[in-house]
């Protein structure tokens, strides 16, 4: 199963303070362990939310609004995407990691969809349609 690991944003993340040298260290060492188990696909950190845009979407209208975002505590400050057995070898694995951020900080972890769960909904022409698309992707 594929999962996203999401590092949520603190008020330091959002005020762009930058890991120590020992931090990053912590998390190459992390991320390796994890590559090296063929767990991880990949993994960024995101630069502050003053920083980026949403677009707000409402029937045809699209209204985009400017960073920064209220509510730290619901925003992300960087991502991994592991491949794992179960939830329970997800978990394992993020408890492992080294506290991304100074002070307290959390980790969210979330299944994601697979075509198969679609299936009840999916048309013979838009399973088409995603698995082109899934096989470009794979040719990058």
């Amino acid at each position: 199963m594929r999962v996203m690991v999401l590092v949520k944003a603190t008020a330091d993340s959002e005020q762009g303070v930058m890991p120590s040298a020992e931090l990053m260290e912590a998390m190459g060492k992390f991320n390796e362990e994890l590559v090296n188990a063929g767990v991880m696909l990949a993994g960024d950190g995101l630069h502050p939310s003053s920083k980026g845009k949403r677009v707000a979407f409402d029937g045809t209208s699209r209204t985009v609004i400017d960073g920064p975002f209220a509510e730290t505590r619901e925003l992300v400050a960087g991502y991994w995407l592991w491949e794992v057995r179960d939830m329970a070898e997800a978990v394992e694995w993020a408890k492992r990691c080294p506290n991304p951020m100074p002070g307290p900080s959390e980790l969210e972890i979330r299944p994601l969809y697979e075509m198969a769960d679609f299936a009840e909904v999916m048309s013979p022409e838009a399973a088409e349609i995603f698995q082109r698309t899934e096989d470009k992707m794979a040719g990058r």
